[in-house]
């Protein structure tokens, strides 16, 4: 297998005293939809910032592309040691979150192009005319010079996924991005996932939609308390549940 893009070993995450990920392991091959699933509080999402830098962990491993994140300190005074190596790692990791984030003040195009230019120092000539092919790729090109408030949620979350593209990370991170929408307009963004997953994207996908999971994933993941209850192809994990807790999840509907 290739050396995969996000790889995690051992990973350990406390609050103070509560721990919230008890030695986590989990990798994403290249062009590989790895989904996280599990009920509120198994640590789905802590573990997509940690995987980003957003959050520090206590221990363990982050290793980008074969290269492992470096530390100073231990225990919850561990930080990164780099500053560089994690802006590096962070231009390559586009994030989507819940809740959209666009930024209210500039039009759709001008979220899009934002990061590129001003992080990156791209070109921005360049950037507008890669922002426009990737809302056109998200199908709302015709938005480009709206504000977001124009926009519906299904609009601004595929505005969001537009402007992670337009990073051209080597993976995709997504926190519930599906979970602030209506069901309606939910499907909008499903079919732009599956459709990056039909890419062969490289992705982590924190969701309660277990139908997503199950349709774009090479790799399911059920977090349950902090550590990984079970795992794999969505075939065996949705279909052949092996733990009972995981049983019980996928029975209740949880959605958390």
């Amino acid at each position: 297998m290739n050396t995969p893009v996000i790889e995690i070993r051992d990973l350990h995450k406390s609050y103070g005293t509560l721990e919230v990920l008890k030695g986590v392991d989990i990798a994403a091959p290249a062009g590989h939809v790895v989904s996280l699933i599990g009920s509120s509080g198994s640590g789905k999402s802590t573990l997509l910032r940690c995987a980003n830098l957003l959050e520090d962990s206590q221990q363990g491993e982050v290793i980008f592309c074969g290269e492992p994140v470096a530390w100073r300190g231990s225990g919850l005074g561990r930080h990164p040691a780099d500053r560089a190596q994690v802006t590096r790692i962070r231009t390559n990791l586009s994030m989507v979150f819940q809740q959209f984030n666009l930024w209210s003040h500039m039009t759709v195009l001008r979220n899009v192009m934002e990061a590129p230019v001003t992080v990156l120092g791209r070109d921005p000539k360049e950037v507008e005319e890669r922002a426009r092919h990737y809302l056109d790729r998200v199908g709302i090109g015709d938005k480009a010079d709206a504000w977001p408030a124009q926009l519906s949620g299904g609009q601004q979350q595929r505005a969001a996924i537009a402007r992670a593209l337009c990073m051209e990370p080597k993976a995709l991170l997504f926190d519930e991005p599906t979970s602030a929408l209506d069901p309606e307009l939910e499907q909008e963004v499903v079919r732009v996932i599956k459709s990056l997953a039909d890419e062969g994207r490289t992705m982590v996908l924190v969701t309660h939609d277990m139908k997503m999971a199950n349709d774009c994933s090479d790799h399911v993941v059920f977090l349950h308390q902090g550590r990984i209850e079970e795992q794999g192809p969505p075939g065996q994990v949705f279909g052949n549940p092996q733990t009972a807790r995981l049983r019980q999840f996928l029975s209740a509907g949880e959605a958390a």
